[in-house]
C-alpha cells in the first residue's frame, strides 16, 4: 500500500498546501485546531475537492486536477471516522455496521460479517440496540466496526477521543492500538495531543497554518524537532527568540541569558527551546548554564509542580516523585537553576 498526496485548496482566509507519501503504517497529523489536519483527510476521502494537485492510492488515481480525475467518495476505498462518529440514529447497531457492506452480498453473508464485527469489537448482544442507548465508547466501537466491515485500504480517524471522558480512553486506546497493528493498510490519524499521537503513530506530520512543517518518526519528533511548529506541538514550554553568539553559544533574547549548547549553533538560528522537565537544581560547584531565577508562582498537579521563573517566565516542571518536599519550588524563592546544554533545541525561521 502506498499513498501519494500533493494538493492545494484555497479559501478566503485560509490555504491548504500539503504534500506527503506514506505506506503501510500509521501516520499522525499533529497541530492546532484549524491548521488543516481534518481538511486533508476530507480531501483524501473525497468529501472536499482540492483546487489542484493529485491523490494516488496504491497506484489508483483518486484525484488529479491536470487529468480532470476526481473519483466519487463511494468509489474510494477509504474509511473516515469523524469526531462524532456519524452513526445513523434510526438504525440499530447491526444495521449501522451492515451499511458499510457491499450491496451484492447475500443476507447470510451480511449476517456473518456483521456477527464477526460484533465479536471483534466486543459488541455481542448489542446488535438490536440503537445508538442513543449506547455509551460514547460503545458508539465509537460501532463506528469502527462499520469502517472495518467495508474492507477499506485506508483508515482515517479524526480526533476519535475528543468526545470521550478521560476515564474511558485507556481501554479504548488499547483496543485501537491492537486494531492498527492488525490492519493491513495505511492509517491516517489526526490529533492535537502529542502524547496521543506518540502512542498511536509510527511517523508524525506536523501541520502548521495549512502546510506540513516536518514529518519524522514519532521518537525523532520529540527528541529532535526541526522547526518552530514542531517544537511547539511536541510539548516544549520554554521557547525564546535566539541569536548566535558563538559556535556553541546562543543568546536567548526573550530570557536575557546566554546558553552554552552541546550541538553547534546554526548560523541562521532564530529560535531555541528547552523542555520544562529538563531543568533542575544546580549542583553546588556547577556553573555552566546556571542562573539565579526567582519563582514567580507555582501550580500543582498530582505528580509534579510547575514553577514560572523570572526573568523570562521560564517554566520548570519539578517531579514530586523524585524531589523531596523541601526541594520543590516555592513562590518568592530565588533558585540556582541548571539548563542542560544537550537538551536545547535550535531551529531557524
Amino acid at each position: 500500500m502506498s499513498i501519494e498526496v500533493a494538493i492545494k485548496k484555497r479559501y478566503p482566509s485560509f490555504s491548504l498546501d500539503v504534500a506527503f507519501t506514506t505506506g503501510d503504517e500509521t501516520l499522525g497529523f499533529l497541530g492546532a485546531s484549524g491548521c488543516g489536519k481534518s481538511l486533508t483527510l476530507r480531501c483524501i476521502a473525497g468529501l472536499v475537492t482540492p483546487d489542484e494537485g493529485h491523490i494516488v492510492v496504491n497506484g489508483e488515481v483518486f484525484f488529479d486536477s491536470a487529468e480532470r480525475v476526481n473519483l466519487k467518495a463511494q468509489r474510494r476505498k477509504t474509511a473516515l471516522l469523524f469526531q462524532d462518529y456519524k452513526l445513523f440514529p434510526n438504525l440499530t447497531v447491526a444495521q449501522n455496521i451492515s451499511a458499510g457492506l457491499p450491496r451484492h452480498l447475500s443476507r447470510d453473508e451480511v449476517h456473518a460479517q456483521v456477527s464477526a464485527q460484533l465479536e471483534r469489537f466486543k459488541l455481542k448482544g448489542y446488535g438490536s440496540r440503537y445508538p442513543a442507548r449506547l455509551s460514547g465508547g460503545q458508539q465509537q466501537r460501532v463506528a469502527l466496526a462499520r469502517m472495518l466491515a467495508a474492507g477499506p485500504s485506508i483508515l482515517m480517524l479524526d480526533e476519535p477521543f475528543s468526545a470521550l471522558d478521560a476515564h474511558l480512553k485507556a481501554d479504548l486506546e488499547e483496543g485501537l492500538i491492537e486494531l492498527f497493528e492488525r490492519f493491513e493498510g495505511t492509517v491516517l490519524y489526526v490529533s492535537h495531543d502529542i502524547d496521543e499521537a506518540f502512542r498511536f503513530c509510527d511517523d508524525i506530520a506536523v501541520v502548521d497554518n495549512g502546510s506540513i512543517a516536518q514529518i519524522a518518526p514519532s521518537a525523532e519528533l520529540v527528541s529532535a524537532p526541526s522547526t518552530l511548529a514542531s517544537i511547539k506541538v511536541s510539548g516544549v514550554k520554554n521557547i525564546s527568540r535566539a541569536r548566535k553568539t558563538g559556535a556553541h553559544t546562543v543568546e536567548a533574547l526573550d530570557w536575557g541569558i546566554t546558553l552554552t549548547t552541546t550541538d553547534e549553533v546554526p548560523d541562521r538560528v532564530a529560535w531555541l527551546g528547552v523542555r520544562a522537565s529538563y531543568l533542575r537544581h544546580a549542583l553546588p560547584d556547577e556553573c555552566l548554564n546556571v542562573y539565579e531565577l526567582t519563582v514567580r508562582f507555582t501550580a500543582d498537579s498530582r505528580f509534579d509542580r510547575t514553577a514560572v521563573l523570572d526573568p523570562g517566565k521560564i517554566r520548570w516542571i519539578a517531579d514530586k516523585l523524585t524531589l523531596p518536599p523541601e526541594a520543590l519550588p516555592v513562590k518568592g524563592q530565588t533558585l540556582r537553576i541548571h539548563i542542560p546544554p544537550d537538551q536545547i533545541y535550535l531551529v531557524g525561521e
